[in-house]
Parts: structure tokens; sequence; C-alpha cells
């Protein structure tokens, strides 16, 4: 998979150390030259310029990118780059990182994005995931805003332990994707069993939420 980073910072260049980890085509487009020699990777492409700039994505040859990831510091010029990857060059996907949690309602396919990362909301989701085991935790928001990613961690006094996930009734537009236990993953199938302590991975639209908050916890949903 060819991919294109703009932004080699700290975030953008542990992306492109983690995909080239696993034999990826990386190119980094950043403005600062000085940001090659401390980088440490190896095995990545360099492109020096603005990505802002058409003429800077055209060396870039961004038509030919699967994915196109801004990782910059700059929530507009994230914006700026997923706009022309998708209305100039056709990228198939492109990953937005967003700053300022202010700023990501705009961070959607009006702009070009097809996910945003919203690392500081990221980081509040690992903290409460540690601390609020037994209720659901938002990871990340998908695709223009409409789906996401979330978990819940079971309690050992959940109703839920030693059910099938396939006898559980889970709401419309809501997908169990995946149980993590005792640090494994686990491709979940209809007759595997839910333990205490297991994570629960689903993706599931915004509006599904509630309705699987109050499946998991028994707690009525809001508005119910």
């Amino acid at each position: 998979m060819r991919v294109v980073i703009a932004g080699a910072g700290s975030v953008g260049s542990s992306i492109a150390r983690e995909l080239l980890s696993n034999n990826h085509d990386i190119l980094l487009i950043d403005p600062k030259p000085e940001v090659i020699g401390r980088s440490g990777l190896k095995g990545a492409r360099w492109l020096i310029g603005d990505a802002c700039e058409i003429t800077t994505l055209r060396e870039a040859r961004l038509e030919d990118a699967d994915v196109v990831v801004s990782a910059t510091g700059d929530d507009k010029v994230n914006l700026v780059v997923s706009l022309l990857a998708k209305s100039e060059f056709g990228v198939g996907r492109t990953v937005g990182r967003v700053n300022n949690p202010k700023n990501d309602w705009m961070f959607d396919d009006s702009w070009g994005v097809d996910v945003a990362v919203n690392t500081p909301r990221l980081m509040t989701a690992l903290v409460e995931e540690a601390v609020e085991i037994g209720d659901l935790v938002r990871l990340l928001t998908l695709h223009t805003g409409i789906s996401s990613m979330v978990e819940f961690t079971v309690p050992t006094d959940s109703a839920l332990i030693g059910r099938r996930i396939g006898s559980i009734d889970w709401p419309q537009d809501v997908t169990v994707v995946a149980i993590l236990r005792d640090d494994a993953p686990i491709t979940p199938s209809p007759d595997d069993v839910v333990e205490a302590s297991d994570e629960l991975f689903f993706i599931t639209t915004i509006a599904a939420e509630d309705d699987l908050r109050a499946v998991l916890t028994g707690r009525p949903a809001a508005g119910d």
C-alpha cells in the first residue's frame, strides 16, 4: 500500500514507523529538511515542501496514493491537504489529525476527510477506559461523523456474563468487531460466551450509542 503522510513531527513519524514495519510504501512531506535526519526512519521516502501547495502534491504523485494522512500540528493544513487529496487527486482514503477538539466538526466529507483522529479525545478515551469499567467509551469517530468505534469493559457483576454473543439483542446499526481477553484479541462469533473483564469493541452509528449503552449496562437509554 502506498501511503503519503503530510507532517513528519512526532505523530507523522510514529505513523510512518508502524507502516514501514508492515512493509508499506511511505512518502513523508514536510517543509523542514532537518526532520529527515532526526526522524530515524529507515526506508521512507521524503519530499521537502508545503503540502498545501498543488505543485508539491503533484510532485508527490498523490494520484497514485492509496491513503493520504494529514498529520501536521495545524488543523487548517490538515483540512486543506485532505480536501486537495480528494477533490484534485481522487485519493480513495484520507485520514485527518484533529489537534483542537473544537475543530472536530469540520473534519468530515465536506473537507475530504474519511476518518478524523482526534488525538486529545483518543487520549481521554484511553484514560476513561482505564477508570470507567462498565461504561461505553468512544475511541474513534469514523467516516463523516456518522459512525464510531466504541469499547466496553465487562464488569464482574454484569448480566452479560455467561451469555453468547449471538443471543444478545444488539441494537440496529451495531456490530461486535473484536473481543480482547487476557490481552489476546478474539474474532467474535455468535457462540463466543462473554466473560468478566472482556473488552468488547463495536462499530456503531453515533445515534445508536445510547441504545448500545443500555444493552451493555442494563440502564435505560437517554430519552426512554
